[in-house]
């Protein structure tokens, strides 16, 4: 009988700590960093799985704190959400000065890690939280712009990837990172549109022309053609050592024409549901190009 309050304390605690660095986001997030690592491995035979680890823990930090720094400064804004007023600070089950260092902790720990790994990914690492925090936080209730500041950390992960398995930033972290970048538009929109009842709560503007109308959801079809343009990249032989096969190009390309349909379903229904379905949509696309990409390197 005693051991049930500390088992019950201890599982409240892991759900906070989840909840708190949005354990779900974090994962998608490094699993981005280790797909850029694996396309820029040489050879998978001498992978260094050490240093995969590394990226894998100290991704999970960067990330985690900087969704523990947002959850601190945002904590009255999330009081009044529904999606939001139930997280651990808000709620009052963990308090805004343990939140904190909570993050700081995370923001050493993922320093040192892919520090270890070669100082540039570390530095990238740290823009990254900087932005989230410092820039893009504060602007959400400021200017619709926060989702283009909001992008770049966005798109780091799947670049750091790449700097983190070879130590340099070129035309092939550049590319990752403009994949990455451009699949924020679409999917944060989206978000935003079938979300906007609970962010106007809060005075968020996440919208490009603040509304959930046809000029949001024309943006979101051009982004989409962008992406679809930028996923292609690799297959034009212009991008370095990343490249993808023909094959792979078909793929890519259905995959984009995929969440091109759902972009402009949602111009043609302007509904929440179909908003929310090309949500799902992006996190599927961005998960299967990534896949695409690391499978056509080890077949080919």
């Amino acid at each position: 009988m005693n051991s049930t309050p500390n088992t019950i304390s201890i599982k409240s605690i892991y759900t906070d700590f989840k909840a708190i660095t949005k354990a779900g986001l974090a994962i998608s997030v490094v699993f981005s960093s280790i797909a850029g690592f694996m396309l820029g491995v040489t050879d998978f035979h001498s992978l260094d799985w050490m240093v995969l680890l590394k990226l894998a823990i100290g991704g999970y930090c960067m990330v985690g704190a900087s969704n523990a720094y947002n959850q601190v400064i945002e904590k009255d804004l999330d009081a009044l959400m529904d999606r939001t007023k139930n997280r651990p600070v808000p709620a009052g089950r963990m308090s805004p000065n343990m939140a904190l260092v909570i993050a700081s902790i995370l923001t050493v720990i993922g320093i040192v890690l892919l520090y270890t790994i070669n100082p540039k990914t570390a530095m990238f690492g740290a823009i990254s939280i900087f932005l989230y925090t410092s820039i893009y936080t504060p602007l959400k209730t400021m200017t619709s712009l926060s989702v283009f500041v909001g992008a770049f950390p966005g798109a780091i992960p799947f670049m750091l990837g790449w700097v983190a398995a070879t130590g340099n930033f070129g035309i092939e972290a550049g590319t990752l990172f403009l994949i990455q970048f451009f699949w924020q538009f679409p999917h944060f929109w989206a978000i935003g549109w079938f979300l906007y009842e609970d962010y106007e709560k809060a005075g968020f503007f996440m919208l490009p022309t603040g509304k959930t109308d046809k000029g949001t959801a024309l943006q979101i079809i051009l982004y989409t053609v962008w992406l679809i343009i930028a996923s292609l990249l690799p297959a034009l032989g212009y991008t370095g050592q990343l490249f993808i096969s023909p094959v792979a190009a078909i793929l890519v390309f259905l995959l984009g024409l995929w969440m091109l349909y759902y972009s402009v379903q949602l111009y043609k229904l302007k509904s929440a549901k179909a908003a929310r379905t090309l949500m799902l949509v992006s996190v599927s696309y961005i998960t299967l190009l990534q896949l695409i990409y690391i499978f056509d390197k080890i077949l080919r």
